[in-house]
């Protein structure tokens, strides 16, 4: 059991949020009147009070410092999982992401070398709207037995990135996730750029906590190829059986199947795949893998039990 201490708001992006005493909060969009409403993930921020007055100890800041809107007594939220659901009142709000990058020219930082937002912050969705007040309850409610697995899809390519040609890997797996079950969280189509698919990577597994990555494109032989190398620098386990079991069944198809060098891998709870450019070599690939993949990711989310036979 937690409470709300301070609910803050702020008209438009970049300004301070203040504190008022109540707020509505709407279903998929956030609360009312503030500037980081929207259909997106992170609808409403959170913060622990308690790491608020820690920080204190060394640089005093009002709530709404950080650009929290809820500032939270009773729970260590930065390690609670993902997603978590909390009631405030009647409204539910659902967690999507711990933490987020610090914006680079943010005060706080610039006058004592740290920021708590980038690591205890949180945010949330608003799955059911409501009024909330200064001094309400907040309860962390069971997380439901029933939530499908949780994806997300990076696509790269230097000529999609830049408009110069159609993604259609991208929604191509989008597609199938959906039709197998799963929620696609995210779709990102980026350039064959180590830097930024590292970040999206590290982003997904740590700070969103889905359970399935899988990408498209970057696995060949080409000097712009980059795609296995950053999987495997950002991975904790490897999982190769996956990987394996796609180079066999290309193989089946055309001699070239060897040629692809896509992993597998597990970074905490999430697996990430590495799956070929081309939508052809995609349909054939993930309706080969998708039988086996959920099982696998329970398991590794600890949903599952072991998986040996009598």
């Amino acid at each position: 059991m937690g409470k709300i201490l301070a609910i803050c708001t702020s008209p438009r992006r970049g300004t301070l949020k203040t504190p008022v005493p109540s707020a509505v909060l709407a279903p998929e969009w956030g609360i009312v009147g503030d500037a980081h409403g929207g259909s997106w993930h992170r609808q409403v921020s959170l913060l622990s009070a308690e790491k608020i007055e820690a920080f204190r100890q060394k640089l005093w800041v009002d709530y709404g410092a950080f650009g929290e809107n809820l500032v939270v007594e009773g729970f260590d939220l930065a390690t609670l999982p993902v997603p978590s659901f909390f009631a405030i009142g009647d409204a539910v709000l659902e967690m999507t992401q711990i933490g987020k990058e610090c914006h680079s020219d943010c005060a706080i930082r610039r006058q004592t070398g740290d920021c708590i937002m980038p690591r205890e912050g949180v945010f949330a969705r608003v799955v059911k709207g409501g009024t909330i007040h200064t001094g309400d309850e907040m309860k962390l409610l069971p997380t439901p037995a029933d939530l499908p697995l949780r994806a997300a899809v990076i696509t790269l390519s230097d000529k999609g990135s830049r408009g110069e040609r159609e993604d259609k890997s991208g929604p191509l797996i989008v597609e199938m996730l959906t039709a197998t079950g799963y929620k696609v969280e995210e779709t990102l189509l980026l350039p064959d750029d180590a830097a930024q698919l590292k970040t999206q990577l590290l982003r997904l597994a740590d700070a969103r906590q889905v359970n399935l990555i899988l990408t498209t494109g970057g696995t060949g032989f080409a000097p712009r190829d980059i795609t296995p190398e950053v999987t495997l620098s950002v991975a904790e386990r490897n999982a190769p059986g996956i990987a394996e079991a796609m180079r066999y069944h290309s193989l089946t198809i055309t001699p070239r199947g060897m040629l692809s060098r896509g992993v597998s891998v597990l970074r905490g709870k999430t697996l990430i795949v590495n799956l070929p450019g081309s939508p052809k070599a995609v349909k054939e690939n993930l309706e080969y893998i998708l039988p086996s993949l959920a099982h696998g990711i329970r398991l590794a989310a600890g949903l599952d039990g072991e998986c040996a036979r009598k």
